[in-house]
Parts: C-alpha cells; sequence; structure tokens
C-alpha cells in the first residue's frame, strides 16, 4: 500500500494542477500527544503528505529551529520504536496521506536494517529518507524496503554529481526529495535557484515525482516550487511556528500557518487523535 498511496498523492496533485505540500514535523516535539494531534490537523489544513522526523543526537543537515525540536523530543525521551509507534497510531487517522519518516541512519542501523523495515510496514510508514545515507550505500536498506512496498526517497544537493544522482535515482521508488540550498534546514526569504535547477538535472534520470525542500517558508514559495517540480517541503518554518505556539495553541496556529501554505481555509481534521490513546512501546 506505501508505493501506491504516494502514487496516487501525486496523481490527485497533477490532477488539480497544483503542486503537492508536504509537511516535516519532529516526532516527539513539544511532545508525542501533540504530534499525534497535529498530523491529522495538518492533513485537514492542506498538507498532501507528512515527514515525520526521527530525534537525532546528531541532526547534521539541520539548522538551528529543527535542531532545538529534535534536542527537545530526545529529552522527552523518544525513541526510534516510539517514532514507529506514533506512525502506527496515526495511519488509521489519516488513511489517504503519505507517512514518511525522515531522519539519520545510524537509529536504522542500531534498530536493525531488516526488523526497521519490517516495523516500518507493519505501522503503516509508507517512504523513509535516510538524510545521511548515500546511494552508493543504500543497497541494504532499499532492498528491504522494496520486499515490503515501503518507498525509499533519495536526498539529492546542488553539489550532487551527474553520477550520484543517476546512482540514487536507479534506487528510488515514491518521489526523489531535491535539497534547494548547498546548507543545513532553515526558513529563508526566497527560493535558491540552485535548488531549481536541480530539479531540471533530477529530471534527466528519474520519471519520478520531485520534491523541492530546505528554506521553503511562504506561499509563493510553494507556487515557486510548484512551477518547476511536483511538491514543496515545508519543515523549519512550521518547527519556528510550533516553537513560537503556546501548547494550547499549538494544533490552532500551526494549522493556520499550513493552511495558509495550501491557500486554503483551515477545516476540522476528519480524524482526531483521542488524548491518551497512545502507548510508548517502552511502557508495553
Amino acid at each position: 500500500m506505501g508505493r501506491e498511496r504516494i502514487e496516487r498523492m501525486f496523481a490527485g496533485v497533477r490532477e488539480r494542477e497544483r503542486p503537492g505540500l508536504i509537511v516535516f514535523l519532529t516526532a516527539g516535539f513539544p511532545d508525542m500527544e501533540a504530534t499525534l494531534e497535529l498530523v491529522p490537523a495538518l492533513v485537514a489544513a492542506g498538507a498532501d503528505a507528512v515527514e515525520l522526523g526521527v530525534p537525532f543526537s546528531d541532526p547534521l543537515a539541520e539548522g538551528p529551529t529543527i535542531q532545538q525540536s529534535s534536542f527537545l523530543a530526545l529529552q522527552n525521551g523518544v525513541t526510534t520504536a516510539d517514532c514507529l509507534q506514533a506512525a502506527e497510531t496515526l495511519r488509521p487517522l489519516i488513511p489517504d496521506a503519505p507517512l514518511v519518516l525522515m531522519g539519520y541512519y545510524n537509529p536504522v542501523f542500531s534498530y536493525g536494517v531488516a526488523p526497521f523495515a519490517a516495523r516500518c510496514r507493519s505501522a503503516g510508514v509508507d517512504g523513509i529518507i535516510a538524510v545521511d545515507l548515500p546511494g552508493a550505500e543504500s543497497g541494504p536498506l532499499a532492498a528491504q524496503c522494496q520486499s515490503r512496498d515501503i518507498s525509499l526517497i533519495p536526498l539529492l544537493a546542488p553539489t550532487s554529481t551527474a553520477a550520484s544522482i543517476a546512482e540514487s535515482c536507479r534506487a528510488a521508488s515514491g518521489f526523489v526529495y531535491c535539497v534547494s540550498v548547498t546548507g543545513v534546514t532553515g526558513a529563508r526569504t526566497e527560493v535558491s535557484g540552485r535548488g531549481l535547477e536541480l530539479v531540471g538535472r533530477v529530471r534527466a534520470h528519474t520519471a519520478l515525482p520531485l520534491a523541492v525542500g530546505f528554506g521553503i517558508s511562504a506561499p509563493e514559495h510553494v507556487a515557486e516550487v510548484g512551477s518547476v517540480a511536483d511538491a514543496a517541503v515545508v519543515g523549519s518554518a512550521l518547527v519556528r511556528v510550533m516553537l513560537d505556539s503556546p501548547r494550547d495553541q499549538l494544533v490552532e496556529r500551526a494549522s493556520a500557518f499550513v493552511a495558509s501554505l495550501a491557500g486554503r481555509t483551515p477545516q476540522p481534521a476528519p480524524g482526531q487523535y483521542i488524548p491518551g490513546q497512545y502507548t510508548s512501546e517502552a511502557s508495553r
């Protein structure tokens, strides 16, 4: 079901002649209950897919905003197993929206590549982005994902060579994530021209949909990305809204921000998380 859900999402946005909107938030920030409340609300507000960040102690590709959210989630004791359990809790609440786990390879390797892929499958995860896993070294994870119908989504940068783009695209499924800048995550005032140029370079190697992220923070950025790519990814700007919001206004403010990016009015989430429903892996 995983690849099919991603394919249906991109087919739907193409039919509606608009770019897809993919949002990123760190699992367990500011707490896991908030994550489980937020994800259905953000989908209802206009997010087409959700990247659930697995907190890690050395998030080398992240700027200060996502680093802070990851640090606070780790202080809450959030583990890789907790993120997988959260995905399983969320799956029936967002039955049509792709759910992608995004993080670093160390937690995957520590969990065990095969057990991790198997748990992703049982939890209803549609795709995996291992930020620091080069295409040349992705074989073991790619094989485990392929056999379980999970998309392994590569991350490519403006500095990626033609050879590395081709190699990453060969193992890819679902979509390809194009990084718009040669730097870390963080909201920026304009979309990098190098990122848009990268889209053209990647298109020469794959027919998969392309998403552009890093630095996307406003509706006009989403529209600009949509002129060349299939989807825009918004992470730091959303996490910044979360960091700046009181806990009792978190869902409302984050939903309003996502609705503004999607050009929509916030709607009640059809699937709502019931507080107290979540049970961490550690407490089982």
